[in-house]
């Protein structure tokens, strides 16, 4: 296997930029942010799964996700990205929270999580000018405003994302953007009352907040628009809105495009200098993830190890506040180090939770976890403990120790 991370100097305890009452913590210790504490590190990230109905409405596939990886020890369960508008889809067939209607399902969502011992986290979002989309099994590609199954996708400029994505882009007048930060509201309203606990904004992969902060998207001349400042304005007030409602007991984190790998689109030292202007405007937690405002890339290290994680380190020091990210950390004996060397504070978790329901559990066993049963609910564990039987006769394969 790869040597990865490369071995860092711990921090002094005086220069940490902040404590979480854990001298030494490794994938299983517990994670305190505001009043809510993890039972671990490890997070299922958000992930688009085309199966809510045409409304909007959560499904019983949703309850059959999250509550599986809740069961399987995730400490931390979102669903897919929940959008604040009904063109804030990605497409028809993707969960919406703009109605009160909504909200039934999606307390469904989170007693399954809670019941099953995880924390549930919503991630509210806008698709922007890359909604209207196919379901990828059937073409992924953008659908025209006159289409059955599309709409006018809308964004802070008038440009097509080109590619599969293009068909014009309604650019959005001050009037609208101001609609939006109370759709932001809303939905933060509706969020609290179905039972999360833990509130995301999607600021990143290309979407509506994104393109705001991009310059290859954002070309306004007006307050929102051109500087630095001016393009990160929109998230600013979006964060003002919810957290006008969402509780300060509650965590309220950030999805961040950190960089467009474009020498003419969002550049990582711009990323840094936002999130520590994000930190006044309630943030909690840096998730940190990629642009993605165009197709025309160069150098995105999708082959390597936990990529994002010495970037994630330099936002922790640098912007003194927790971080999670994501990208190729699904090899248990990477996501435990990057814990353990203090680099960042949360494992998320996509892919592999996806293709592993009990991720933690596989983890704990390959990692030499004195417990490993622990992470599991008490009539699932009971039974697996009654028994053990021959090492591989319970149906999970034999552990290679790597600790």
């Amino acid at each position: 296997m790869a040597t990865w991370p490369p071995s860092r100097p711990r921090e002094r305890a005086s220069a940490r930029p902040f404590c979480n009452k854990h001298h030494m913590p490794d994938l299983f210790s517990p994670f305190t942010l505001k009043d809510i504490t993890l039972r671990n590190r490890i997070a299922m990230s958000p992930m688009t799964m085309y199966r809510a109905a045409d409304d909007g409405r959560i499904t019983d596939f949703h309850i059959m996700l999250m509550g599986s990886r809740a069961a399987g020890g995730f400490g931390l369960v979102f669903p897919e990205q929940i959008a604040i508008t009904p063109d804030g889809r990605t497409g028809t067939s993707c969960a919406g929270i703009w109605d009160d209607g909504q909200i039934e399902g999606l307390s469904r969502v989170t007693a399954i999580i809670k019941d099953m011992g995880a924390i549930p986290g919503i991630q509210l979002g806008h698709t922007g000018r890359k909604g209207s989309e196919l379901k990828p099994w059937d073409g992924k590609v953008q659908t025209p405003p006159d289409h059955p199954e599309g709409w006018q996708v809308r964004g802070p400029s008038p440009i097509p994302f080109g590619g599969r994505f293009p068909y014009p882009v309604q650019a959005l007048g001050r009037a609208e953007i101001k609609d939006l930060h109370r759709s932001y509201a809303d939905a933060a309203r509706r969020a609290l009352e179905a039972g999360f606990e833990w509130l995301e904004m999607h600021f990143a992969h290309g979407y509506l907040g994104a393109s705001f902060f991009s310059p290859l998207a954002n070309q306004r001349d007006d307050e929102y628009g051109g500087s630095l400042e001016n393009r990160l304005r929109f998230h600013r007030e979006a964060m003002d809105a919810v957290r006008s409602v969402w509780p300060e007991r509650l965590p309220l984190t950030v999805r961040l495009g950190s960089d467009d790998f474009h020498p003419d689109g969002v550049q990582f030292d711009e990323a840094v200098w936002a999130i520590c202007q994000l930190k006044d405007h309630g943030l909690d937690l840096a998730d940190l993830s990629l642009g993605m405002n165009t197709d025309d890339v160069k150098d995105v290290p999708f082959d390597k190890l936990a990529f994002m994680v010495e970037r994630g380190s330099r936002v922790r020091r640098e912007a003194g506040v927790p971080v999670g990210v994501s990208w190729n950390l699904g090899i248990p004996a990477v996501a435990d180090r990057v814990i353990r060397e203090e680099m960042i504070d949360l494992v998320m978790l996509g892919r592999p939770a996806l293709s592993n329901p009990h991720w933690p559990l596989y983890a704990a066993r390959e990692l030499s976890h004195e417990d490993p049963l622990s992470l599991l609910p008490e009539d699932w564990s009971w039974w697996l403990r009654r028994i053990p039987g021959p090492e591989g006769s319970q149906g999970w394969p034999i552990a290679v120790r790597t600790a």
